[in-house]
C-alpha cells in the first residue's frame, strides 16, 4: 500500500489559509473557537479537506513573534486579531 505524502510546512501554511479565507468571506471575521473545524469548499480545490482552523489560528496567534512578515501581513488582510 503505497504512503501518503507528507505535506510540507508551506502546503499546510497554503491549506489552513485557505480554510482562514474561507470563514471569512462567510462570517466576516476570524473570531473563531479554538474547536473550529472548517470544511474547504470545491472551489478551493480541496473538496472534502478537514482543517482544525480553530487551533491553527490560536497556535499561530501564540507564535506571532516567529511569522514572517508577509504570513503576518496575509493574516493581517483578514483582520487577525493578535492579542
Amino acid at each position: 500500500m503505497a504512503q501518503p505524502t507528507r505535506r510540507t510546512q508551506a502546503d499546510r501554511w497554503t491549506i489552513h489559509l485557505a480554510a482562514a479565507r474561507q470563514f471569512h468571506a462567510r462570517e466576516g471575521h476570524l473570531h473563531i473557537p479554538r474547536k473550529h473545524i472548517e470544511e474547504l469548499a470545491e472551489e478551493e480545490g480541496r473538496s472534502g479537506t478537514s482543517v482544525r482552523l480553530g487551533g491553527w489560528l490560536d497556535n499561530t496567534r501564540r507564535r506571532a513573534d516567529k511569522l514572517s512578515l508577509g504570513r503576518r501581513a496575509e493574516l493581517d488582510e483578514l483582520g487577525m486579531r493578535w492579542a
